[in-house]
C-alpha cells in the first residue's frame, strides 16, 4: 500500500531510535550522552568488543564505524527482525500509537477478497489435519512414522491427509457455508473441462500447508500415496493468494530463525525442510515444485546474505545447482552470494539426517563450497583440455559466465579465483595482482614487456593528477562542511592515493554526524591538526575559488562534483585500457605503448593547466572532451585487439 505524504516523517519523529535500538544492545555509559541523545554501543550487526555503533537520537539515524551499517528506526527493525518494509512500519506505528492510513476502496476490496480466501484455506488445512486421524489415513501415518515424524512433529507442521473421495473437502466447506466460487478461487477445487460438478484437487495425498511470511495459509502441497500417481508431488495452482515463483515453504519460521543467527538452508522439498528443522537446522526453506526463480532468490537474500543451497546428491540435484548459477551470477553483490552443499550420491538431506543425525549434516554444511567452485566444476568436470582449441573454448565459456556479474568488484574477484584455478589445472603463470579484473587470467604468459608496463600501466603523471583532485575534494568539503551529506556516498567509494588522503577521508566519514560548525574541529581531533594544515597549505589548494570564498556553497558543490566526475572517468578509462592490454598480451608493441604514454602525459599536462591552449580536443559521444592524442592511441589499441581476435581490421 502507498502511504500518505508526511506519515513516515511523523512516525520517525514520534519514535525514539535509542529505545528501539536499546532492546538489542547494551549502551556504553562512558561514551554515551543520554541527555543529548548521543548513544554508543557494540554493533548488533557484527562481532566486536568496542562501542563503534553510534545512535543520534535527535536526527533519528544510526551508523557503525566498523561495518558501516546505517539507517533509521525502520531499517533497524527490518534488519534485526528480518521484516519487510510495511511490516516494520506497522510494528513501529503500533508502538507509538499511530493508526495506519486507510486503504483506497479498490485496494481494500482486494485485501478483503484475499482475507476471505485465506480463511477458506485455513478451514481446509484444519479439515485435512482431522482426516489424518481417520482409518483411511493409516497408510499415510505409517509412512510419516517411517520418516521419523512423531505426533508432536505432525502437529508442528500441521500435516494432513486428503482422502480418495472426489468431493470430500468441497462438500465439507460448502456445508459450512463457504461459497463454491471461493473454494475454486482458493485452488482447492476445479471444474472438469467438459463441465459438471467441481472436484477436489487433492485426493489420496499427504497434505503440507504452505504459509506466507506472515503465517497465512496460501496454498497446499500434496505427496501422493499411490506410487503410480501421475505426479508424486502436487502444489496448489496459482491463485490470488499464491504465486508459486514468489513463495517459499517455511518462509516465516526460517526468517525468524535466521534472524537469531541460524544458517539459512535451501532444500528441494517439504520433507527435506521438515527433516532439517526437526534436527535443529530451523532456518530451512524450499522452492515450491520449481527451480529457484529470481524472485525466490531475492526473497532468500532478504532473509540471509549467504544461504547454503543443500541439494540432493543425484543428477537432478547437480543439474538444479548448475541452473541456479546462471540465475544468480547477474545478481551477485559484495556480501550477497550463495554456497552449495551437495549431498552424497543418491541421498537427500532427510536421508543424511536419518543415517547420521545432525552431526552428519553439519559436517557436510561445514564443507559447503562457494559458487565460484561450482562454476569451475561445471565448466571443467569430465572434459579434456589436451589441445589449445579446447583450452580456448574453456576460456571463452568462463569469460562469458563471469561477464554476467554486474558488480565490478565481485566480477574482478571471480576473475582472480578462476585465474588461480586455471593455473592449478594447466600450470600457468601466477595469479595477477588483486583488482586487475575478470579478463586478467586470459593473458598469455608472454604478456606486455616491462617497458610497456612501466609507460602504460604505471603512469606517474596520472597518479599525481589523481592526488591533486583528491586534495581539492577533501579541502573543499572541509571548507564547506554542509557539503558532506551531499557527497557522503561518493566519499565512501573514493579510492585515495596515500595514507594522508585516506586518513582525511576516513576522518570526514567518521564525523559525518557532527554539525557543520563542529566538523572541522572533529576532523582536527581525528586525523590530526598537522594533516589538515598540510592539505590546506598546498599552493594549488589556496587559489581555488571555492576555498577562497567560504560563502558560495553552490560553487563549491560544482567544484567537488566536477573533480569526482573527472576522477571517475579517468579511472574507468584506465581500467578499460588495462583489461584491453591484458586481452591482447604480447601483441602490444613498444610503438603503441609510446603513443599511449604520450597521450597520458598530454592529459596530465592539460589537467594541471600546462600548455592547455596547445591541446586539440574533440567532443566524444557522451559530450566529454577527448584529446586527439588519446583518441589516436585508443583507436590504435582497438585495431590491435580486433586484429588479434578476428584477424581483421575494425571498420
Amino acid at each position: 500500500m502507498s502511504l500518505p505524504p508526511g506519515f513516515l516523517d511523523e512516525l520517525r519523529t514520534r519514535t525514539s531510535l535509542s529505545q528501539v535500538v536499546g532492546r538489542k544492545v547494551m549502551w556504553d555509559q562512558r561514551k554515551s550522552n543520554q541527555g543529548r541523545g548521543d548513544m554508543w554501543a557494540p554493533c548488533p550487526f557484527h562481532q566486536e568488543k568496542t562501542a563503534s555503533f553510534h545512535v543520534d537520537d535527535q536526527k533519528g539515524f544510526y551508523y557503525c564505524f566498523g561495518c558501516h551499517a546505517k539507517g533509521d528506526a525502520i531499517s533497524f527493525i527490518r534488519e534485526t527482525e528480518n521484516m519487510g518494509f510495511m511490516e516494520a512500519v506497522e510494528l513501529l506505528a503500533r508502538e507509538v500509537g499511530m493508526s495506519m492510513p486507510a486503504r483506497d476502496p479498490k485496494a481494500q476490496e482486494k485485501a478483503d477478497r484475499r482475507g476471505q480466501l485465506a480463511d477458506v484455506m485455513e478451514q481446509a488445512v484444519q479439515f485435512y489435519r482431522l482426516q489424518l486421524r481417520t482409518g483411511a489415513a493409516a497408510a499415510a501415518r505409517d509412512y510419516l512414522a517411517g520418516r521419523g515424524l512423531g505426533e508432536a512433529a505432525l502437529e508442528r507442521w500441521e500435516i494432513g491427509f486428503a482422502p480418495e473421495a472426489r468431493r470430500a473437502c468441497t462438500e465439507h466447506l460448502t456445508g459450512k457455508g463457504v461459497p463454491l466460487d471461493l473454494v475454486v478461487a482458493a485452488g482447492l477445487a476445479a471444474h472438469p473441462d467438459g463441465g459438471g460438478e467441481a472436484y477436489d484437487r487433492f485426493r489420496g495425498r499427504i497434505v503440507f500447508p504452505i504459509r506466507d511470511a506472515r503465517g497465512r495459509a496460501i496454498a497446499l502441497g500434496g505427496r501422493a500415496m499411490d506410487p503410480n500417481a501421475r505426479a508424486k508431488y502436487l502444489n496448489s495452482p496459482e491463485t490470488e493468494l499464491f504465486d508459486k515463483g514468489r513463495s517459499l515453504y517455511n518462509h516465516g519460521p526460517a526468517r525468524a530463525a535466521a534472524g537469531k543467527g541460524k544458517t539459512l538452508l535451501v532444500a528441494e522439498g517439504y520433507m527435506d525442510v521438515i527433516a532439517l528443522a526437526e534436527a535443529g537446522f530451523a532456518a530451512a526453506v524450499a522452492p515450491l515444485g520449481t527451480a529457484i526463480t529470481v524472485d525466490q532468490l531475492n526473497l532468500i537474500w532478504r532473509i540471509a546474505p549467504e544461504p547454503v543451497i543443500a541439494l540432493d546428491g543425484d543428477t537432478a540435484g547437480l543439474r538444479a545447482a548448475m541452473r541456479l548459477i546462471d540465475i544468480a551470477l547477474p545478481l551477485l553483490e559484495p556480501g550477497r552470494s550463495l554456497r552449495f552443499c551437495l549431498m552424497p550420491p543418491g541421498q537427500d538431506p532427510d536421508d543424511v539426517i536419518r543415517a547420521g543425525g545432525a552431526p552428519a549434516m553439519q559436517k557436510l554444511l561445514d564443507r559447503a563450497q562457494p559458487m565460484v567452485a561450482l562454476l569451475w566444476r561445471r565448466e571443467t568436470e569430465g572434459k579434456s583440455f589436451d589441445s589449445p582449441e579446447r583450452r580456448a573454448a574453456l576460456d571463452k565459456s568462463l569469460r562469458e559466465a563471469i561477464r554476467k556479474i554486474a558488480d565490478a568488484s565481485v566480477r574482478a574477484h571471480y576473475g582472480d579465483e578462476i585465474k588461480r584455478l586455471r593455473g592449478a589445472l594447466f600450470g600457468g603463470p601466477p595469479a595477477p595482482p588483486r583488482g586487475q579484473g575478470a579478463r586478467a587470467w586470459t593473458r598469455t604468459p608472454s604478456g606486455p614487456t616491462p617497458g610497456a608496463k612501466q609507460s602504460f600501466l604505471a603512469a606517474s603523471a596520472d597518479a599525481a593528477g589523481d592526488r591533486l583532485r583528491e586534495a581539492v575534494i577533501l579541502a573543499v568539503i572541509l571548507r564547506h562542511p554542509t557539503l558532506l551529506p551531499v557527497f557522503e556516498d561518493a566519499l565512501e567509494s573514493l579510492e585515495c592515493h596515500g595514507a594522508d588522503h585516506q586518513s582525511l577521508r576516513q576522518a570526514l566519514l567518521q564525523n559525518r554526524n557532527a554539525t557543520p560548525d563542529e566538523l572541522c574541529g572533529k576532523v582536527f581531533e581525528t586525523a590530526g591538526e598537522d594533516l589538515v594544515e598540510k592539505l590546506l597549505a598546498q599552493s594549488h589548494i589556496r587559489v581555488i575559488p571555492a576555498i577562497r570564498n567560504g560563502e558560495d556553497t553552490e560553487q563549491a558543490k560544482l567544484c567537488v562534483a566536477e573533480e569526482l566526475a573527472k576522477l571517475s572517468a579517468r579511472r574507468g578509462a584506465e581500467r578499460e585500457l588495462t583489461e584491453a592490454m591484458q586481452d591482447i598480451g604480447s601483441l602490444v608493441d613498444e610503438g603503441l605503448t609510446w603513443r599511449l604514454g604520450q597521450a597520458a602525459e598530454a592529459r596530465a599536462r592539460a589537467d594541471q593547466g600546462q600548455g592547455d591552449d596547445e591541446v586539440e580536443y574533440e567532443v566524444g559521444p557522451n559530450g566529454a572532451r577527448i584529446r586527439r592524442e588519446e583518441r589516436d592511441a585508443f583507436a590504435d589499441l582497438l585495431a590491435k585487439i580486433e586484429f588479434a581476435k578476428h584477424g581483421r581490421r575494425p571498420h
